[in-house]
């Protein structure tokens, strides 16, 4: 599993590629902006790009959507059941705000908590993480969680918005995700990535 990484999106979004290398088959987390250098290499590598999957609907997120669908025509959008609503509603999204335009999208395949999806050589697990939105999601594959906005290093993500909740994301991080084996690396949606076993020790809000 060979996992690039890309700054995308006027917020800086950790936007992720992750391939399996034997089929060359790909999925792609939370493309907050259309980033060329992340075309070409699909591109330049024979990737094949099956899912663009979306941890949550905020504009910061999802802002490069519409750019790839472009690029990639056959590639399916997936966000769990819980998170339709807010990706229609661009106000609900705040994507004015956070891309300058109104973004409202409707996803090719909406998961619940627990279902799995196989990519290549690759079994992806969506685990239900709601706090930070209702629909929130992690995707666990091999040792690797994309936490989106669930879980930072030593921090969480806000829980101020229209549909958040603090004690669901706490209740989300320490059921779900502290759950997972010590060794997990998290990949989040902001700042760098950290273990489940430092966040366990050092994470100051959980």
């Amino acid at each position: 599993m060979q996992i690039n990484h890309y700054i995308s999106g006027p917020l800086g979004v950790n936007c992720y590629l992750v391939t399996d290398e034997r089929t060359r088959k790909a999925f792609m987390v939370d493309p907050g902006g259309i980033n060329k250098k992340l075309v070409d290499f699909v591109r330049e590598n024979g990737i094949s790009l099956e899912y663009i999957i979306l941890t949550h609907g905020h504009g910061d997120h999802i802002g490069g959507v519409e750019g790839y669908r472009a690029e990639f025509p056959e590639v399916q959008l997936i966000a769990h059941e819980m998170e339709k609503d807010l990706l229609a509603d661009p106000k609900m999204n705040h994507s004015r705000m956070t891309c300058g335009t109104e973004i409202s999208l409707n996803a090719d395949r909406y998961v619940k908590d627990g279902e799995t999806l196989v990519v290549g050589n690759m079994e992806l697990k969506f685990i239900f993480t709601p706090g930070h939105t209702p629909g929130g999601m992690c995707i666990y594959v091999g040792n690797a969680l994309f936490s989106g906005d669930t879980l930072f290093a030593q921090s969480i993500g806000r829980t101020d918005f229209p549909g958040s909740s603090f004690a669901s994301i706490i209740r989300s991080i320490k059921e779900k995700l502290f759950a997972l084996p010590d060794e997990t690396e998290v990949y989040p949606g902001h700042m760098g990535n950290t273990t489940i076993a430092i966040e366990k020790e050092y994470n100051p809000f959980v």
